[in-house]
This record gives C-alpha cells, structure tokens and sequence, in this order.
C-alpha cells in the first residue's frame, strides 16, 4: 500500500443517482425511481487506495459509472483537482478522462475479441493522439506488455489466446496506456482463481508505486480489499455506512453492518474461528426502489429503535467515539455506533 500524502484529488460530494421506473406504453409516467447511490460523500487522496465493499446491488458499480462520466448524476458534485467533471463537456471533459482511467470486472468480456492486443492497448492513443506519436504507438504498446509482465511478442495476438489473469493484465496495459492519476477498478479479480488474483494485486501495488497512481478499489472479498487498501469504505444500500483506515475497519468496527460482514469472513485459525463470534443477519436487502426510512440498514439491525426509523444517521464520528481513548475515532453512519459487538440471544 501506498505513503498517503493528505491531498485530496477526488472528491465526491453528496452524490446521487436516481434511475426512474415508469409505466404505460404509449405515455409513460414515472411512478417511483431506483435510489442506487443515495447521498454518498468521500475523498482519495494521491497515492493511496481506497477500498469499496459492500453487498451486490448496493451501488458501487454505479459509483464507479458515475466517477468515469459513464452515468450523470442526479445531483451531487464529483470534483477531480477541485474542478466538478459532472458539469464538464467537450474537450474539457475528454482531458479529465484521459486522467481517470478504468480497469473492468470481467477480462473476457471487456476486451474485444476481434481486435488483437496491440490494437487494444493502442486505441486510447487513437483518442488522445497527443499521448504518443503515431510512429511510436508500437514500442509503447510492446513496453506496456513488458510492464504488466507479458511478452511483448504478443502483440499480434487476440484476447482468446490468453488466461483470464493474462486478459486482466491486458486491460491493466490499456487503463495505464494514458500515463492516468487515478484508476477506478471495479471488482478487478473477482473472476479469477484465487493464486491469479495474488497475482495480479501485487502487480497492482508494483505499478501503483511505479506510476504514483490513485487506486478506487471496488470488490466484494474484504479479505482482497483489506491486502491492497489504506482506506476503507463501507457502503450498504447506496449509502455509506462506514469510512476509515483499513485498521480502524478491520480492528475496530462499529457500524453493525461493517461488524455483520467482517464476521463472516473466513478464518485459517481454528482456535480463532471458535472464539469469534457470528452474526446473522436475518430477513431480505429492502429494495433500492422502495428503502426504509431513516438507517437504511435498521430493518436487519439488532440495535435499531425508533430512532434510527424517524432520523437518518449522518457519516460522522459519534461523540461515544470522540470522547472514548483509543484509536475508534472514524466516521460511521449509525445512532448506537460502538466498536463492541452486542448480538441478542
């Protein structure tokens, strides 16, 4: 993991995306809308990684569309240098993007299966021509593959001549081919064996610091997510539950959905194993066209009261946390926030 250095370049402000549902054929009339991303703020600052975990359907693909100009936003602001991209067009808009570069879930989807890898690495050289003189484009193409650690006489191959872990190292190439601060990766080794996965992340972090880079990093595995972040975000329902290193995450959560995952998480220790204690979460994900009132999380929650239906708790650090010794003083979005654990029997 990166040395953070405590400057933001991306911020994200009160992000909405709202995907409307309507009805009729002939006149259609919206009847309600999807609330994907409901009111979420954050920072990456340069250098670091941060880490978004959650369940599917909770939003974070969505974010990532969002971050990339893919999706507009309802409302909110998504500020690059502390510039705000959503209201950029243009050409202004397509220099952003040459700075803010994606690497996808599925390598053998995301690649084109009828172009060979030269041409795929290449062709953000074809968008942004002043990246690399047309002369040069090959040798940079051939050192790309060099520094994702592919022979560089492959590229006249095709993307069906490859392993799912050589595909991602492709895609890898392509997002690093514009020399971008900032990758958005969403759920990058989610469809790959477990040994290629270790794989490809250590060569992630390589290239991060090779190229000073800023990592978003969207998975579902806490376990991945733990190795490769320096910070942590939690989110559940399209809204943030929980933000902070990824000590103060693991070691000390406080949000009981944050406590709910980790409890799951698989332990090597036996002795380990049998001491931790599991928590269960009962009933259905509400759904994101129709969410609970107030905590979002409250109908699953064995600490909700009417409270937590009547306010919605804002990310902040609660005041337990602020007066408490110790090093629990990280935002949470949770009236009873507290970093022990209390199931019902």
């Amino acid at each position: 993991m990166a040395e953070t250095a405590r400057e933001p370049i991306l911020e994200v402000r009160h992000l909405v995306k709202h995907f409307p549902l309507t009805r009729g054929v002939l006149f259609k009339r919206q009847v309600g809308a999807v609330k994907a991303v409901d009111d979420i703020s954050f920072e990456l600052f340069r250098g670091e990684t941060l880490g978004i975990v959650g369940e599917s359907g909770c939003g974070k693909s969505t974010v990532a569309k969002l971050l990339m100009n893919l999706e507009q936003p309802t409302s909110g602001e998504i500020l690059y240098k502390g510039e705000d991209i959503t209201k950029l067009s243009g050409r202004a808009l397509k220099a952003v993007r040459r700075n803010i570069q994606m690497v996808f879930q599925d390598p053998y989807t995301s690649l084109n299966p009828r172009m060979t890898v030269g041409d795929i690495i290449g062709e953000p050289f074809e968008i942004h021509p002043e990246a690399a003189p047309k002369g040069d484009r090959r040798a940079k193409v051939r050192e790309l593959l060099d520094v994702v650690g592919l022979n560089p006489e492959y590229i006249n191959r095709y993307p069906h001549q490859f392993s799912g872990g050589q595909r991602q190292r492709i895609g890898i190439a392509r997002g690093l081919a514009l020399n971008p601060e900032i990758i958005i990766c969403d759920e990058p080794v989610s469809a790959l064996d477990v040994s290629v996965q270790a794989q490809v992340i250590n060569l992630m972090e390589r290239l991060q610091d090779e190229f000073e880079l800023s990592y978003l990093f969207i998975a579902h595995d806490l376990s991945i997510v733990r190795h490769i972040s320096d910070r942590v975000g939690v989110m559940y329902l399209g809204r943030m539950a929980e933000i902070g290193t990824d000590r103060e995450i693991y070691e000390h959560p406080t949000h009981p959905y944050t406590q709910a995952l980790l409890s799951a998480v698989p332990v090597p220790d036996p002795e380990a194993r049998d001491r931790r204690e599991r928590i269960i979460l009962h009933g259905d994900v509400p759904s994101p066209a129709n969410p609970p009132s107030g905590c979002r999380f409250r109908t699953r929650c064995w600490k909700a009261e009417q409270r937590c239906a009547d306010e919605t708790p804002l990310l902040a650090v609660p005041e337990v946390l602020r007066d408490a010794e110790g090093p629990v003083r990280h935002p949470s979005a949770c009236h009873f926030a507290e970093e022990r654990t209390v199931v019902p029997a």
